[in-house]
């Protein structure tokens, strides 16, 4: 059985005086891979400027826009349809005990082979020691399901106290934030310990009374030696299943945000977002 996944991305920005020009890049298109197939997309907004298409540095497919008038306010609507398999990540991963998969772990090829996931970044950079500690008598995968749980109790989710650019000694001080800053501490504590952590950006299905960003959620992949990369939600505590829909991965949200651009405008602007994400089965 698969969920069909409908899901509409609406923002408008609006701007205190007139902007003369713009450049915009959105990251927002869920991926095709082994779990999810995109089967239809749409982009349009108020101006009807034409809509170019790209790639970025990690292969991920973004729209641009470039308006070639003057403007106060656009809007911008996304509408895609994706196909999700229900599929058990348990079946996939290692759960036992292995010496072996923490030797491979160490090797020298294995840490070269995912070398750019194993970098710490400004976001991704403990400031000194944190209370969680790995246990080397179980699985990686048990120690980083105790890492999702952990997260999961010691933080609060609560919005309006973090932006984009905070960094981890914060979050640590206030414990609280929202999901990309528990990503980034996530992946954080994983790379302390070896593991190659990415971050992930996409859409998040909140039927069930899950915490999520209004724009767009955050979560983690990580690559172990014996099961390839499993996604984990510290958010919500979760295994990153059928309700997460992949957009893009990246060190840190600064390689896979939304949207980024430059505005030739002077004042204040403002930026109102709204995402739906609807499902159902499909026999």
């Amino acid at each position: 059985m698969n969920l069909e996944y409908n899901i509409t991305y609406a923002a408008k920005n609006t701007y205190e005086n007139e902007a003369s020009g713009a450049l915009w890049q959105f990251l927002i298109i869920p991926e095709t891979n082994e779990t999810q197939e995109l089967i239809s997309d749409d982009f349009s907004n108020s101006l009807q400027i034409p809509v170019e298409h790209s790639i970025n540095g990690y292969n991920f497919k973004t729209y641009r826009i470039r308006p070639g008038q003057s403007f106060e306010i656009i809007e911008f609507t996304a509408n895609f349809k994706v196909v999700k398999k229900i599929k058990n990540i348990f079946e996939q991963v290692s759960q036992l005990y292995s010496k072996e998969e923490y030797n491979q772990l160490r090797s020298i090829d294995f840490r070269a082979e995912n070398d750019v996931f194993l970098r710490f970044t400004d976001l991704t950079s403990l400031p000194g020691k944190v209370d969680f500690k790995f246990d080397e008598n179980i699985s990686l995968f048990d120690n980083l399901q105790n890492l999702n749980a952990w997260i999961k109790k010691e933080f609060t989710f609560k919005t309006n106290v973090t932006d984009i650019d905070t960094d981890l000694s914060h979050i640590l001080e206030i414990k609280q934030g929202v999901c990309q800053d528990f990503t980034h501490l996530f992946i954080a504590i994983a790379k302390k310990y070896g593991i190659p952590s990415r971050y992930v950006s996409g859409y998040l299905h909140q039927g069930n009374g899950y915490f999520g960003d209004s724009q767009m959620h955050a979560w983690v992949e990580c690559c172990l030696p014996e099961s390839g990369w499993i996604g984990f939600d510290p958010t919500n505590n979760l295994i990153a299943a059928e309700n997460h829909i992949k957009v893009a991965h990246g060190k840190d949200y600064n390689d896979c945000p939304p949207i980024k651009g430059i505005v030739f405008s002077s004042g204040k602007n403002e930026t109102e977002y709204n995402v739906k994400v609807l499902a159902q089965q499909q026999q």
